[in-house]
């Protein structure tokens, strides 16, 4: 139990520590070295997640260009919600777009997820295999 209660204290900070006053996390970093399926597990869960809290009101998510694999997985799940994503040099005027960002960071032998999208930022823990991942924590969501 005290453990939990400090992994979330940590998300908490961490989100803190990772945005500024006007538009959240500010890059892509996935620092840490994932499976494919967990990989797939942890995008196709954040992305939920960040449909919950931005509801229809959006059209498309401006994502940073990333080769990475996470980077390619959190556009697939993205699409897979029906949004529509757009880079820098594509975006349409007439959508209504939402920038996205993500960091990847180890964490107690942990995948700690942060995502931030407008003024609402969410982060997860996972624990991490070679065959998938599953949620080690709670969605913590913080709204600017």
């Amino acid at each position: 139990m005290i453990v939990r209660e400090l992994l979330l204290s940590l998300i908490g900070c961490l989100l803190t520590g990772c945005t500024t006053a006007t538009d959240g996390l500010t890059t892509n970093r996935p620092a840490v070295d994932l499976s494919g399926p967990a990989v797939g597990a942890i995008a196709g869960d954040m992305v939920s997640r960040f449909a919950e809290q931005v509801g229809p009101e959006i059209d498309s998510v401006r994502l940073i260009e990333d080769a990475s694999p996470f980077g390619q997985a959190m556009e697939a799940a993205l699409k897979g919600w029906g949004y529509v994503v757009v880079t820098d040099e594509k975006i349409d005027e007439k959508k209504r777009t939402i920038a996205l960002a993500y960091t990847v960071d180890d964490f107690a032998g942990q995948a700690l997820v942060s995502i931030s999208a407008g003024s609402v930022e969410l982060a997860r823990a996972y624990a991490t295999s070679a065959t998938g991942a599953s949620p080690a924590s709670a969605v913590s969501v913080r709204r600017n």
